[in-house]
């Protein structure tokens, strides 16, 4: 590796000869394996738990070591885009501004520490739910739900900072590069394309990534690009509190608001089935208020400038492809309702016309970014159902007392807290399914995977499951993927925290799916259906339980096919396809189990009835024969 290939400013080497090393050289000498991420971990874990701010530049050699899947070409000269994209878009936009991020559990403890981020600019990031706060200088304040935050927030901090100083270096490598850039706003179109050609040719940056570029970065692309011209970017990161007492209590915060609806519509006794996935697909499923837009969404379309939707449309209305117009409507509908006036005016509505069917969103005020809906099935309209839903005796779900509960699935091991919280309050848990993303290596982007093996890597126990779904299941709503069941699953501690050995250990063992949800669910599930607290590197059998369980996951990076992923494809309409197949297949599931649950009951009241009329004509022969007293 030559020391060119190192971000300048980083402090991993010096500019000496004697430190050049061609990266073939390195791998002979250190190869990286499972355990550089382990090391890597283990390396942020303890320098966090100083009271003090620490230099994420403490932690780039770590980070290069690690050999990332999602960040191959970390020590390249030349930007990793694809990595750049993946960090950028799971991260604030105001990131360009930041030196300072503060990491905290709750509001008191930021409190504690004197900043009062509350009062601060509330801001979000595209492809990471998370609750953000800027100060509106140089400071960033971020709620972490547990440990897998830390784990997800401090590599794609410092994979960003990698690569912002590498483009800046680039940038500085010729003197002119900031007239250039100043002169964008005004370049005349023949002129600017040249200049685009030109610093495509500095920064090492193909024309499909600058046009990525673009898109993610729109009117700011040219003042960002005179940012990271003028400064290195040198973050510090302090943790505040982080304690396993403090995520549990952040949790019992977040089920408080939970808690309240359910006693308000007094159906803490009701059967419960908790879903863990989005909170649009399973709405609109059931609701029917995207579809009753329809006729005015499908006229959007029409007047549409997006050259993606309107050519899949059409594909769509002549029949060209099987898929039906639903998924389209759905995945057009967010720009429709903050589009156009009549939108905004239905999407006011929508929440009074969700409510008469009994279903109840709560939004997350504090700590956990995780959004919750409590829906009745016995006040659903049937006639509202997404077609794919029918099937006979669907009309008989009026006379179910059941609710689902749907939460937006949360990040590694948050799930455990929420589902031990849940477990807790709730007696009556029917079914449990769980739907995420993960990364496929077998299959491709938008495939939907199926595990019936799970290892976890937080707690090493490897669990059997009886996953109630299969590949028919999904395969007759899913248009463009694959469906892979008999799958294993291994849940990681972090999206960034495997490399090429590290897959390949777990490929050899035939492990396909990787996730990071399944593990902390299932050491939850262990919890509420055992008397002890899960155990660790143990084999568990998990085919026999008091209730359904499913777990689904769609494809949204392939690691081995190296720096594919989110940030380099966009799931977009893809992902439509995947998220509405997996989400039509766990309401069937519901539907399923509720109405043959509803006929048992029906059967077992007609047999209770019979009995009571047994003994009654019994009663009434002893009666007449005197053999009862006082009848």
């Amino acid at each position: 590796m030559q020391a060119d290939d190192l971000t300048p400013g980083d402090g991993v080497f010096s500019s000496s000869g004697d430190n050049r090393v061609d990266r073939e050289e390195r791998e002979e000498i250190h190869p990286a394996s499972k355990q550089d991420v382990e090391v890597y971990i283990r390396t942020f874990t303890t320098l966090l738990r100083s009271s003090g701010e620490v230099k994420i530049k403490a932690l780039v050699q770590a980070h290069l070591n690690a050999d990332s899947a999602l960040h191959v070409n970390a020590r390249s000269k030349a930007p990793d885009m694809s990595a750049f994209f993946y960090c950028v878009q799971r991260l604030p936009t105001c990131i360009m501004y930041v030196r300072r991020v503060l990491l905290g559990q709750s509001v008191e403890v930021f409190t504690k520490a004197g900043y009062d981020i509350e009062q601060w600019e509330a801001v979000s990031a595209p492809g990471r739910r998370r609750r953000w706060f800027w100060d509106g200088k140089e400071t960033l304040a971020v709620y972490v739900s547990s440990a897998s935050d830390v784990d997800d927030i401090i590599p794609t901090l410092t994979g960003f900072q990698i690569e912002w100083n590498k483009i800046h270096a680039l940038l500085n490598s010729e003197p002119n590069t900031r007239e250039l850039l100043l002169a964008m706003h005004t370049a005349p179109p023949a002129l600017f394309d040249e200049v685009v050609k030109v610093l495509q040719q500095r920064l090492s940056v193909s024309p499909d990534s600058w046009e990525r570029l673009e898109a993610i970065w729109d009117e700011k692309v040219w003042t960002n690009l005179l940012l990271m011209l003028d400064n290195e970017k040198s973050f510090t990161v302090r943790m505040l509190g982080g304690s396993y007492i403090r995520y549990a209590q952040a949790t019992e915060q977040w089920w408080e608001r939970v808690r309240a609806v359910f006693e308000e519509k007094d159906l803490c006794d009701r059967p419960v089935y908790f879903v863990s996935s989005n909170i649009h697909a399973i709405v609109n499923l059931l609701s029917g208020s995207v579809l009753r837009s329809g006729p005015d969404i499908e006229q959007f379309i029409s007047r549409s400038n997006d050259p993606e939707v309107l050519a899949e449309y059409r594909k769509i209305k002549s029949g060209e492809i099987r898929a039906g117009l639903e998924n389209m409507l759905y995945y057009v509908s967010r720009r429709y309702y903050h589009e156009t006036a009549k939108g905004r005016e239905e999407l006011l509505q929508r929440s009074r016309e969700e409510a008469e069917r009994g279903i109840y969103y709560i939004h997350s005020k504090q700590g956990m970014p995780i959004d919750a809906q409590v829906i009745e099935l016995g006040r659903l309209q049937a006639t509202d159902f997404d077609p794919r839903l029918d099937m006979e005796g669907i009309a008989r779900l009026k006379n179910s007392r059941a609710v689902i509960l749907n939460i937006d699935y949360p990040l590694g091991m948050a799930a455990y807290y929420i589902f031990v919280q849940i477990a807790e309050s709730l007696e009556n848990i029917q079914g449990v399914y769980v739907l995420g993303k993960a990364a496929t290596l077998n299959g491709r982007i938008g495939d939907v995977l199926i595990s019936d093996l799970v290892f976890d890597e937080h707690s090493q126990n490897t669990y059997w499951l009886n996953n109630c779904f299969t590949a028919g299941d999904v395969a007759p709503f899913l248009s463009y993927g694959s469906v892979l069941d008999n799958q294993k699953a291994v849940t990681v501690k972090g999206t960034y925290l495997q490399n090429r050995p590290y897959l390949d250990f777990y490929y050899r063992e035939n492990y396909t799916v990787v996730e990071m949800e399944a593990g902390p669910y299932l050491n939850g599930l262990y919890e509420y259906t055992h008397p002890t607290r899960h155990p660790t590197g143990e084999h568990i059998n998990f085919t026999r339980l008091p209730f359904d369980l499913g777990f689904l996951h769609y494809g949204s990076d392939t690691p081995y096919t190296r720096g594919k992923n989110l940030g380099a494809i966009r799931l977009a309409y893809l992902g439509m396809d995947s998220a509405y197949a997996t989400s039509v297949a766990i309401i069937r599931r519901i539907f399923e189990m509720e109405l043959l649950n509803l006929s048992e009951d029906t059967a077992s009241n007609g047999l209770k009835g019979r009995k009571r009329g047994a003994k009654t004509e019994e009663q009434e022969q002893e009666q007449a024969s005197g053999l009862v007293v006082g009848g």
